[in-house]
């Protein structure tokens, strides 16, 4: 989760009221923010502020809780309101950058009167955004420019490589090869440009180099002090959508310090675009949903006001809470996270515990039990049990076993995967469909030790289902892995018959095909005439894929329709 200091005194400057520091633990809990440490410097007092929200990067700068505070505490309510006024500046964006880095959004925030302590803000808020958001610069990276140093029109083009500029902290030219092997920058972040035949380059009409996006501002636009006004405010990535999100979430945090904001018009091969773009965002939530699910006793007029200072506007209509909230948000996915917003403006710390009042006795759930005794069973068989992450990725559950994304191969996996958003890391990025890879997955860890390795996991996989309010449904699967030379399709087999004779189902295997499995050993498994799952020998290349160099046998069933009691 982002750490980042705050300044005591520039907080309460922005908030336009003074607090002790016993009352600033509680005020960063409306910011979804905790105090994380204090001390003195040089006669101020300052803050290590630990936010709790990925989601929320508007919140990851002194500008950002000092604005969700002054809305927390009724210093100001509803919806804030950001004014635009358009420029005649022009950004020229390269078709050649398309499989480069594809994106660029800009915004010019003028009559700014930065200190130090604002600089830092500035600074601290571009490097978190860019580096727990933007996924270490990989899907959003910023840059700020003294605008006054600039000529428009500017242009996003791609540069050959022996082309030469200052980069920030030097003060001789570098070619932008030279930039990724003899800059800090270049050495870290240069991995995510090296093998492109252009690198990304930022100039205005005079040549003049502002920025190689996503490495480094030049020295001459890119030093950004006290005596600045004016700023051009540069993000660039693979997504709009989320680089839109970062420039607002910067441009309304300049704004906080009293900056006017201005948009630039964003010429692409095929589009244009006017950016940035405040539009307020809008979200719909049954009343009674919220009313029921806090647990207290609020009336409607409550409702409106606790949203109120949770920067919303509000209409109450036909039992609905229709709601317009702010563009630098994109966190609002449910009306879960609504309430969520209800709960942090009444306080936590307000609601009374009360005891439940319960008619009867807690027991053991009957479906843990029988999951509980599969898993005896396996060890039973000699196998060991193993326990994989539920979070994976595109690559592993689909690339790896040769399975194309977006065809459903009998379930195993199933067409598409419930995908995160905004995952904090590409290996994190989804929920698994199948448990398979991840067997697989804990063998190619554990080819320095003795085989043979037999291995199984009872768990959960997470699958779509729009009939569901969430969307997803998450559903108990048993996978069994073996691996050693003369492993075969008949041991595996063995296994799934002993145990499905343990568990009193009588079940059919047909013959099919499928990519992770060798042709001609790859059976489907049905009891009942339902499919509940696949056996097989892994293929060769997946196995490749994985770094395994001993034969695999697997299968893969569904418990859910294996349960009935007695179990066993």
């Amino acid at each position: 989760m982002p750490k980042f200091d705050v300044s005591k005194r520039d907080l309460e400057r922005l908030i336009g009221k003074s607090f002790t520091v016993e009352e600033w633990e509680d005020l960063f809990l409306y910011a979804k923010c905790e105090l994380d440490d204090v001390w003195e410097e040089g006669g101020e007092v300052y803050f290590k502020a630990d936010s709790k929200d990925t989601n929320r990067p508007d919140l990851w700068s002194a500008e950002g809780i000092a604005r969700q505070i002054r809305w927390a505490i009724g210093l100001e309510k509803g919806l804030p309101r950001y004014e635009v006024e358009k420029s005649d500046v022009t950004v020229y964006v390269d078709e050649k950058l398309k499989d480069i880095r594809p994106y660029g959004v800009y915004a010019i925030v003028e009559g700014l009167h930065l200190d130090e302590e604002a600089l830092k803000q500035m600074i601290n808020l571009q490097e978190k955004v860019a580096l727990t958001f933007g996924r270490r610069r990989r899907e959003v990276a910023i840059g700020i420019f003294d605008f006054d140093k600039v000529k428009p029109p500017i242009y996003y083009r791609a540069a050959e490589k022996s082309e030469k500029f200052v980069p920030l902290g030097f003060d001789e030219e570098l070619t932008l090869e030279e930039i990724l092997e003899k800059h800090e920058k270049g050495r870290e972040y240069g991995h995510l440009i090296k093998d492109k035949p252009y690198y990304p380059l930022l100039v205005d009409s005079e040549g003049k180099v502002l920025s190689m996006p996503p490495i480094i501002n030049s020295e001459v636009t890119g030093r950004v002090t006290t005596e600045t006004r004016n700023v051009f405010v540069d993000v660039t990535g693979w997504d709009l959508k989320r680089i839109m999100l970062a420039l607002n979430v910067v441009v309304t945090a300049l704004a906080e310090r009293g900056g006017k904001i201005k948009s630039v018009k964003v010429v692409y091969p095929d589009f244009e675009i006017e950016t940035p773009d405040l539009t307020p965002k809008s979200f719909e939530v049954e009343l009674d949903y919220i009313k029921r699910l806090t647990g207290l006793e609020l009336s409607d007029g409550d409702v409106k006001n606790l949203l109120e200072r949770m920067m919303y506007d509000v209409e109450l209509a036909d039992g609905k809470v229709k709601l317009l909230y702010p563009a630098f948000r994109d966190d609002i996915m449910h009306a879960r996270d609504v309430l969520e917003d209800v709960l942090i403006a009444y306080g936590y710390n307000e609601i009374e515990p009360e005891e439940p009042k319960l008619a009867v006795q807690g027991r053991g759930d009957k479906f843990i039990e029988f999951e509980d005794a599969v898993r005896e069973l396996m060890v039973g068989f000699g196998l060991q049990e193993v326990m994989t992450f539920n979070l994976t990725n595109r690559e592993a559950q689909y690339d790896k076993m040769n399975l194309e994304y977006g065809r459903n191969h009998f379930n195993n996996p199933p067409a598409e995967l419930v995908e995160i958003e905004n995952p904090i890391s590409p290996k994190w990025s989804a929920l698994r469909g199948w448990l398979i890879p991840s067997l697989l997955d804990f063998l190619s860890q554990n080819t320095h030790e003795e085989y043979p390795q037999k291995i199984f996991e009872v768990g959960k996989v997470t699958l779509i289902d729009e009939t569901r309010e969430t969307k997803t449904v998450s559903e108990s699967k048993l996978a069994v892995a073996l691996a050693h030379p003369r492993v075969t399709f008949t041991e595996a087999k063995e296994i799934l018959e002993s145990a499905m004779r343990h568990l009193g189902f009588e079940y059919e295997l047909e013959e099919v095909e499928h990519p992770s499995f060798i042709p001609g050993r790859v059976g489907r498994i049905t009891v009942n005439g339902e499919e509940i799952g696949i056996i097989g020998e892994i293929h060769p290349a997946v196995l490749e894929n994985w770094g395994i160099e001993m034969p695999v046998a697997a299968f893969e069933l569904f418990l859910r329709p294996l349960y009935r009691e007695p179990y066993l």
